[in-house]
C-alpha cells in the first residue's frame, strides 16, 4: 500500500537545478554585499516573543516555539523570527561591545510567517539584508548608500541572469509626518496605516477610512490623498508638495533627506529610483527613508525589496544603535519562477565530467582522474557502475553532465566529438565549467 505524501503549503522546496539557481543568485548577493565592505552574520532562528512583538504589535504572524515535553510556564516563550531586522537589533545590542561602528552586516537567511500561503507569499522564505548601525548617530548619506547597493544588485540580476528590470520607490516618514502635524492631524501612524492601502481599495476608500475611522475632515483627508499621489524620478516633488500650501519642521527635513536620496541617486542609476510619496511601509520602528520595490511585469508580486531608516530600534537604555537598512525577499522573487521552470540552471548537478569505469578492477584509475581534474577545479564524479559505455554516456545525459571521460580521451556527449586530453591541462569552456542560469520568461 503506497503513502501519498500531502505537501505543506507555503513551505518551497527546489528540485536540484532550482536549488542550483537559487544558490548562484545568493553567490552573487554576497559577492556584491562583500564588494561593499557589509560583514556576514546569521543569527539564532528563534527570539523571545517580548522581543518578536516588541515593535509593531504582530504577533498573528509568529510562529511560537514550545518544546513537546515542556512544562507550563517553562522558560521563555520562544517564536520564529519573522524578519532579520528584530533579531539584528538584539544582536547588535548583546554584541556591541565587539563591534566597530558604523557597522556593515548582510544576512542571508530563512525567516517564517504565518500568513495564507499564495504566490509570491510564503510561510517559510529566505531573505537577504544589509543595514549600516551607527552608536547614538548615523549619516544621512548611508540612506542613499543602502539605496544603491540593492539596485547595484538588481542591475546584476538583470545583466548576469535576465530577470526584469526594477523600480524602487521611496519616501520618509518624517515629510509624511510634518504634513501631517501641519494639517492639525496628531495620529500621523493611523494616517499613514490608512494611506498605505491606496494601491489596493483605491482613493475613494482611502478618503472613507480618514474621515469615518479618523475623524479627518474631507479637506484634510484630500490633502492627504494629494500628498500621497505626488511621484517624481528627480527633485521636482518638493515644489509639488510645497504647492499644497502645508508647512512644517519635519516636513521641511523629510524633503531635504529625500531630496538627497533621489539626487543622488539619479546621478548613479537614473530612472531606478523615484519619489513616491504614499510609501508607508507597514512596520511601526521606521523613522525616516523608506524604500519598496517592484519588478517590471511582476506587480502581482508586490514590494520584493524594502526597508528603511529606523533610530531606535536597538538600545540598551544608556546608548541607541540607529540604523538603516533594505531587504530582499529572496523567495517572493525566485519561487513563482523557479516552480514554473522560468529562472533554472542549464543542468541538475554541478558535474561538468563523469568519468567512465571500464571495469571494477580499474575503477581506482578513474578515481585517480577524477581527482586529477578537481584539483584544478574541474567539477568531476565517477560512473557508479562499470557498465556499457553507451550507457553510462545515458547516465550523464540524464544528468545534464556535458562531458564523459575515456581513458586517455575526453567526448562532448551533445556533439560527439571525441579528443584526446590529459586530466593535468585539458580545460572545459568557461560555460560548461559551472551550471549556468538564466530567467526565460515563458
Amino acid at each position: 500500500m503506497s503513502i501519498r505524501i500531502k505537501p505543506l503549503s507555503g513551505f518551497p522546496e527546489f528540485l536540484p537545478a532550482g536549488r542550483l539557481a537559487e544558490q548562484a543568485v545568493q553567490d552573487m548577493l554576497r559577492e556584491v554585499f562583500e564588494l561593499h565592505g557589509f560583514a556576514p552574520i546569521e543569527t539564532r532562528a528563534v527570539e523571545t516573543m517580548d522581543s518578536l512583538t516588541r515593535k509593531g504589535e504582530i504577533t498573528k504572524e509568529v510562529y511560537v516555539v514550545r518544546r513537546l515535553h515542556a512544562e507550563d510556564g517553562a522558560g521563555d516563550q520562544l517564536g520564529l523570527h519573522f524578519d532579520l531586522t528584530v533579531p539584528f537589533a538584539r544582536y547588535v545590542t548583546e554584541n556591541a561591545g565587539h563591534l566597530a561602528f558604523p557597522f556593515r552586516r548582510y544576512q542571508i537567511q530563512k525567516v517564517w510567517r504565518g500568513e495564507r500561503p499564495q504566490e509570491g507569499r510564503y510561510r517559510e522564505f529566505v531573505q537577504a539584508d544589509i543595514d549600516i548601525v551607527g552608536e547614538n548617530t548615523l549619516a544621512a548619506h548611508h540612506d542613499v548608500e543602502v539605496a544603491l547597493v540593492m539596485l547595484e544588485v538588481f542591475e546584476r540580476l538583470h545583466t548576469q541572469f535576465g530577470l526584469p528590470p526594477v523600480v524602487m520607490h521611496v519616501n520618509n516618514r518624517l515629510l509624511a509626518e510634518g504634513f501631517y502635524r501641519g494639517l492639525g492631524v496628531e495620529d500621523h501612524l493611523a494616517v499613514l496605516q490608512r494611506v498605505d492601502k491606496l494601491d489596493k481599495i483605491g482613493p475613494a476608500a482611502v478618503v472613507g477610512l480618514l474621515v469615518d475611522e479618523l475623524g479627518l475632515t474631507p479637506e484634510q483627508a484630500q490633502a492627504c490623498l494629494d500628498l500621497a499621489t505626488i511621484q517624481a524620478a528627480d527633485t521636482s516633488f518638493v515644489d509639488r508638495v510645497r504647492a499644497l500650501g502645508v508647512s512644517h519642521p519635519l516636513l521641511d527635513e523629510g524633503l531635504d533627506a529625500l531630496a538627497a536620496v533621489v539626487e543622488a541617486a539619479s546621478a548613479v542609476v537614473p530612472g531606478r529610483l523615484i519619489a513616491d510619496l504614499k510609501i508607508a511601509r507597514g512596520l511601526d520602528y521606521y523613522t525616516g527613508t523608506v524604500y519598496e520595490t517592484e519588478m517590471e511585469g511582476f506587480a502581482s508580486l508586490g514590494s520584493i525589496c524594502s526597508g528603511g531608516r529606523y533610530d531606535s530600534l536597538a538600545t540598551d537604555g544608556k546608548r541607541t544603535w540607529p540604523g538603516v537598512g533594505i531587504s530582499i525577499g529572496l523567495s517572493r522573487i525566485l519561487a513563482p519562477l523557479i516552480g514554473k521552470g522560468e529562472f533554472t540552471a542549464s543542468r541538475s548537478v554541478p558535474t561538468c565530467v563523469l568519468v567512465a569505469v571500464d571495469t571494477e578492477e580499474t575503477r581506482a584509475s578513474s578515481l585517480d582522474i577524477a581527482a586529477r581534474l578537481r584539483a584544478r577545479g574541474i567539477p568531476a564524479e565517477v560512473a557508479p557502475k562499470a557498465d556499457k559505455y553507451g550507457r553510462q554516456i545515458r547516465y550523464a545525459d540524464r544528468r545534464g553532465i556535458p562531458y564523459v571521460w575515456f581513458g586517455a580521451s575526453v567526448k562532448d556527449i551533445r556533439s560527439g566529438d571525441q579528443a584526446d586530453a590529459d586530466p593535468d591541462t585539458w580545460m572545459p569552456p568557461t560555460d560548461d565549467l559551472h551550471p549556468t542560469v538564466s530567467y526565460t520568461a515563458s
